[in-house]
């Protein structure tokens, strides 16, 4: 038999999509694209220019790590700059606040000093390969068919959270906003991640 003989090769496996609102731990991977702009820190070739419409965004993969739907992989855009106006970078921005909320297991309404840092980043690099709990959503592929996309993170003030992502959720402290002046204190703990360093 050579490599050219089809004939006993495993039949093609077809996929109905996710059901739309299906919660779903994944994994967020970037694909480069080589886009730099120094002036607002987009470094390391993350981030993808549109040379036709002008519009930067991160090209961003999401695998499902665990349930029914293990291994299933989803595709969408973060924006990052429209020449139309701030909305789709908003929208952009919003969704990465909720993913570091989902990820960290920061409640939203948590304004404390260690919630504010859990929201900052060094840059694209502490995306790439995040992990949270994103809700499915569909959208129309090219010959429009439906696809499935993740466009919204689960944070821990969902009823499921805690439940799905296996980890602790930190409550919103009685500090919502940090004084000028002072210093964040951080919970003794054995090991920290990178963001609460």
């Amino acid at each position: 038999m050579t490599y050219f003989d089809f004939n006993s090769a495993s039949e093609q496996t077809s996929f109905d999509p996710i059901p739309k609102g299906t919660l779903v731990p994944v994994r967020m991977t970037i694909k480069p694209g080589g886009f730099d702009d120094a002036s607002q820190g987009w470094t390391g070739g993350y981030a993808t220019r549109n040379d036709n419409t002008g519009s930067v965004y991160l090209n961003c993969e999401f695998v499902v790590t665990n349930g029914e739907f293990a291994r299933r992989k989803m595709w969408s855009l973060i924006g990052l700059h429209s020449p139309k106006g701030p909305e789709w970078a908003n929208m952009g921005r919003t969704f990465v606040k909720a993913i570091l909320n989902s990820a960290r297991g920061v409640h939203p309404n948590d304004g404390s000093p260690v919630a504010q840092n859990a929201r900052r980043i060094s840059g694209f690099a502490d995306l790439d390969g995040i992990e949270f709990l994103g809700k499915v959503d569909w959208d129309k592929d090219q010959n429009g068919q439906d696809k499935n996309v993740i466009k919204s993170a689960i944070q821990p003030d969902h009823k499921e959270y805690a439940a799905l992502m296996g980890q602790p959720v930190r409550m919103p402290s009685h500090v919502h906003s940090a004084p000028q002046n002072a210093t964040p204190s951080l919970p003794a703990v054995p090991t920290r991640p990178a963001w609460a360093q």
